[in-house]
């Protein structure tokens, strides 16, 4: 015969299960790492805002073909992350970074920002205004991007575009583990078929590796978090 009290406590326990949160949801596919890679800004531009066609006041934009990128910061439950400090940063469009060592410093766009940074809003929300990014010497297209958290950087990788065969040659891509984490990395950048700009639109949620709750305080303590100088 089952105890009473036994039966009473273990149905409490199951009731208890079936109505805390996110208790059994599936975790989200973690979005992979990647290294920063050698070029992070080594001083930052005079506008770090998150249009980096358009730096302070000026009427000349960047070159290349205008892109919004968007998306989400999430915990692995899908949780969205309020305050998450989101950075990226990219070669111009003649494949020149924000760097004193870039490849072909010389022909730089002085016109465009080459990063920025936002914070994400109470749904984990990111937005920026950049270009579809290049390919350089040894490397396939990508925009580097960055998460922090009270002032601590948490994770640290690259976005790669969905579908563009110079992927299947690139080192650091195909070093990633298996294919979901190569996966994780990619975005479709696709046409905004109303823009007679011929704008593209892609849309990157970065799932991290962490439950992040711990990190909600509405603030960022120690401003943003210290790069890791790696090479790629």
């Amino acid at each position: 015969m089952i105890n009473r009290r036994k039966l009473i406590h273990g149905s409490a326990s199951m009731a208890a299960m079936m109505t805390t949160p996110g208790l059994f949801a599936k975790e989200l596919v973690r979005t992979a790492e990647s290294t920063e890679g050698p070029f992070y800004p080594d001083k930052l531009p005079l506008d770090t805002d998150n249009d980096l066609l358009i730096i302070n006041e000026s009427i000349t934009p960047g070159v290349g073909q205008i892109t919004h990128l968007t998306g989400k910061i999430l915990c692995p439950l899908g949780r969205p992350i309020r305050n998450a400090f989101v950075e990226i940063w990219q070669c111009d469009n003649n494949g020149a970074y924000l760097h004193a060592e870039s490849g072909n410093a010389e022909k730089r766009d002085s016109n465009f920002q080459g990063y920025g940074r936002f914070l994400t809003d109470s749904k984990g929300n990111y937005y920026f205004r950049t270009i579809k990014p290049v390919a350089y010497p040894g490397r396939t297209p990508h925009i580097h991007i960055a998460v922090s958290l009270n002032g601590h950087r948490v994770f640290t990788s690259q976005i790669l575009i969905k579908g563009d065969p110079l992927n299947q040659r690139d080192g650091v891509w195909r070093n990633l583990q298996d294919d979901k984490a190569r996966d994780s990395l990619l975005a479709a950048f696709t046409p905004i078929k109303s823009s007679p700009l011929k704008e593209l639109e892609a849309e990157f949620n970065v799932v991290l590796g962490q439950t992040a709750e711990e990190h909600q305080e509405g603030k960022i303590r120690g401003g943003i978090g210290k790069p890791q100088w790696r090479r790629r």
